[in-house]
């Protein structure tokens, strides 16, 4: 997820959707699909996305929920989905995994106590996960509509902003601030929310405190990032002036007599990360609504008053946008 620290750097500014017409966005599709799956659960009944057998499908009804957003100001997503994860990530991954196991718990207890629907309805979109089955379905209607997919060979973050710097999309869509540290030139925040977006800027910000990529990492790597944690008491501010008074990270860990296990393969990860140049995107989207509607509401039994707006709104965005942009 990142250091949301990094924030405290980065320069970010509002723009309207309607300065954003016409682009590419290199989505992180886990880190958007995990914010509309686990929304969908805190507000829609398990049964509208359970299927006979037990398994829930709810990525259906919020990749529907949040696709319409893109069509409607012109934009077209390209889904980066994640191809692994490195080894360094681990302890994160595990953390995060012991998090949601004691949600888990808490729900249960919750659910035997008799609590108010609320309180349950949050703790359960807490224990979200990404299954095989939510990858695969999500997969399956992307494909059904037509939507660019990108499988990344490892992190999907450091994939979608190196297409973002090879010119291959215009922007990265992500919550996540680790892209500011993977070098993307934009960045899109709160796509998943009301409102307009935020654009994070990559060079602004290194003008701002006079960094370079590598100082910006290295400034990142002292305050902690999903691969490490940081030192104690470095914040922003801290950790960018020793950046600028010992040159970099390992003069900053020499003045302060401090270590950081890995730092060297850390530093890697974000300035030279697994991603690959063969990419074949195509833009020129033409979705089979028909298939997609059969797909979600038919053979994956999700309730079709969940999805019917959404459709609907895919559709005539298509028309208001013109169909010669998507087909």
């Amino acid at each position: 997820m990142g250091n949301a620290d990094i924030r405290s750097l980065a320069a970010i500014s509002d723009i309207e959707f309607d300065d954003l017409a016409g682009s590419v966005v290199a989505v992180d599709a886990h880190n958007w699909l995990y914010r509309y799956l686990t929304t969908t659960v805190k507000f829609t009944r398990d049964g509208a996305y359970t299927t006979a057998d037990g398994e829930e499908v709810a990525n259906l009804i919020g990749v529907v929920q949040g696709l319409p957003k893109f069509f409607e100001h012109d934009i077209t997503p390209v889904f980066v989905f994640d191809g692994g994860v490195t080894d360094l990530k681990s302890d994160e991954v595990d953390e995060r995994r012991e998090q949601r196991e004691q949600y888990e718990a808490e729900l249960e207890t919750a659910k035997a106590e008799g609590e108010d629907s609320a309180r349950i309805a949050t703790l359960q979109s807490r224990t979200q996960r990404l299954t095989d089955t939510i990858h695969e379905t999500t997969r399956g209607l992307l494909a059904r509509l037509d939507v660019p997919v990108v499988e990344a060979p490892a992190e999907g973050e450091a994939q979608a902003a190196h297409m973002a710097r090879t010119g291959v999309a215009d922007y990265v869509g992500s919550e996540d601030y680790d892209s500011l540290l993977l070098g993307a030139p934009y960045t899109l925040r709160q796509l998943t929310s009301k409102g307009s977006p935020e654009l994070m800027d990559f060079e602004a910000t290194l003008a701002e405190h006079d960094l370079t990529w590598e100082g910006l990492v290295d400034a990142g790597i002292l305050m902690g990032t999903d691969f490490n944690d940081g030192l104690d008491g470095v914040g922003p501010k801290t950790a960018v002036k020793l950046i600028g008074e010992h040159g970099d990270l390992w003069g900053a860990l020499d003045a302060r007599d401090e270590y950081i296990e890995g730092a060297d393969l850390i530093r890697e990860l974000f300035l030279d990360p697994d991603v690959t140049n063969d990419v074949d995107v195509d833009l020129d989207i033409d979705p089979d609504m028909e298939a997609a509607k059969t797909y979600v509401t038919e053979e994956w039994a999700v309730a079709p008053d969940e999805v019917a707006r959404g459709f609907e709104r895919i559709e005539e965005s298509l028309v208001q946008t013109g169909l010669d942009r998507w087909t």
